[in-house]
């Protein structure tokens, strides 16, 4: 690891990223500080996911610079990774919790597998993880019992378990429907704005929920991603990334 000193907690500079050895984002720069919310958008393919990738050490990254906190992502080697994504809160489009056990042992499973060991101490975090997000009255439900913005929410208590400094937020509400999908929304803003709060990188296709709750954008095209200004007169029809 690197020492961060004045360094952004997400930093790219002239960054080219491969997927399986093909060049999926060229040049990529990108600086986001602590408690920013990012959106990254563009069509399917456009290498948003890549990006994400790349933060959790999963994609490959040549020339330039990339960092995630004091990761060296170009330098990082394998023994490091279980570290550096114990550092971050991923949340997938598809939940991915396990269905054969509650989302109490979902939770608690993450935890063990992170090196957590006193039973009390795990007890307490989970129920002040799924109290945050709505669920601790069904810490006993299987997956399959629950909605799928219920299951979301477990999968975001998930996120929060080990007090990440960043969450990684790829497409949460794409399964989600309109009204589920404003709700997952605003429990993320709260997330986000509340004290200490996360750094939060979302990747969507929902043009309301982006109309609705603006903030920094990039924009994945032709190779590249690259920050939309705010003042920018472009017309982004989302409706293509689809």
């Amino acid at each position: 690891m690197e020492e961060s000193k004045d360094r952004p907690i997400i930093y790219f500079e002239h960054a080219d990223i491969y997927n399986s050895g093909s060049l999926v984002i060229s040049d990529l720069t990108m600086s986001i500080g602590k408690g920013e919310f990012v959106y990254i958008i563009g069509k399917v393919g456009s290498g948003k996911t890549t990006i994400i990738r790349s933060m959790i050490g999963d994609a490959e990254i040549r020339n330039g610079e990339a960092f995630i906190g004091d990761f060296n992502l170009r330098k990082l080697k394998k023994r490091q990774i279980p570290y550096l994504r114990r550092k971050l809160g991923v949340i997938f489009q598809d939940f991915q919790l396990l269905m054969d056990r509650s989302a109490y042992d979902n939770l608690a499973f993450v935890l063990r597998a992170t090196g957590w060991k006193d039973r009390k101490i795990i007890n307490d975090r989970i129920h002040t993880v799924l109290e945050a997000v709505g669920m601790d009255h069904k810490a006993h439900k299987m997956p399959h019992q629950l909605s799928g913005g219920e299951q979301q929410r477990i999968a975001i208590a998930r996120a929060l378990l080990n007090s990440p400094e960043i969450i990684l937020a790829d497409e949460p509400t794409g399964n989600l429907d309109g009204d589920t999908a404003e709700e997952i929304m605003n429990l993320m803003m709260r997330i986000n704005t509340r004290e200490n709060g996360p750094t939060i990188i979302m990747v969507t296709h929902n043009r309301s929920l982006f109309e609705k709750y603006p903030a920094r954008t990039f924009l994945c095209e032709k190779l590249s991603c690259t920050e939309v200004a705010e003042e920018s007169d472009v017309e982004l029809d989302l409706s293509e990334f689809i």
